[in-house]
């Protein structure tokens, strides 16, 4: 059993994936002259930092002003698309049913976002996520951490919950994500198929199960502490 659970948060918890890549495929089409193609997409995009989505698109080490002036604009960009969809922004299948059984059973659990503090401090808000999460604890992108799938993401959530690595299990939808969760040791990695054919993830060693919605997550996998009255 498993003692904790680390989300990623875009296409896992969030199914964003679409808003992302029309948001970026407008900005690499304006950073490079060509917009990215779907495997650059899930290549050199998904998981990463802005600062290495512009230097990939851009061939080289961008300055931190223009990380900071191009990143804002495609996020105000994103947020604006989810705030005009608000039928689609919600939290993913069978998630919320997922996070009150965390609550209620006491089991550590976090998310592991490379999403910056704006877009953060926006998910807090319109999804009501103190509802469920130790907001203290999110680990996003503040610019000390690489992009996954280098491991510190990963490392850093499971210190935040005080558990090790391989008694945690993470979420992922993004192979860098998936890459990164099995760099840092963790215990159980779950796909979730958001956007991608479960086909995808079939032939990856890392993942022990592949999932459409979180009501598939089998709760007898979690170390119960203690149960509310």
């Amino acid at each position: 059993m498993f003692k904790g659970i680390i989300f990623d948060f875009n296409g896992t918890l969030f199914f964003d994936s679409e808003k992302h890549l029309d948001a970026w495929r407008k900005y690499s089409a304006k950073l490079r002259g060509t917009a990215f193609t779907d495997d650059e997409m899930r290549k050199y995009m998904f998981g990463r930092t802005n600062e290495d989505i512009i230097a990939y698109a851009i061939g080289e080490k961008p300055s931190k002003e223009l990380v900071e002036q191009l990143a804002k604009e495609k996020e105000a960009v994103y947020r604006d698309m989810c705030r005009m969809d608000k039928e689609n922004t919600v939290l993913a299948p069978g998630a919320v049913k997922l996070l009150n059984f965390l609550k209620e059973n006491n089991i550590p659990h976090t998310i592991a976002t490379m999403s910056e503090k704006d877009n953060v401090d926006f998910y807090i808000e319109e999804f009501k996520l103190s509802n469920w999460f130790d907001i203290d604890k999110i680990v996003y992108s503040d610019g000390t951490l690489p992009g996954k799938p280098a491991p510190d993401i990963y490392l850093k959530a499971a210190k935040r919950l005080g558990i090790e690595p391989q008694e945690c299990i993470v979420v992922e939808d993004a192979i860098s994500g998936i890459d990164s969760a099995k760099s840092a040791g963790i215990g159980k990695i779950i796909a979730i198929a958001s956007m991608e054919s479960k086909e995808l993830y079939k032939n990856i060693p890392a993942v022990s199960q592949i999932i459409e919605n979180f009501d598939e997550i089998d709760r007898n996998i979690f170390e119960i502490h203690c149960l509310k009255n």
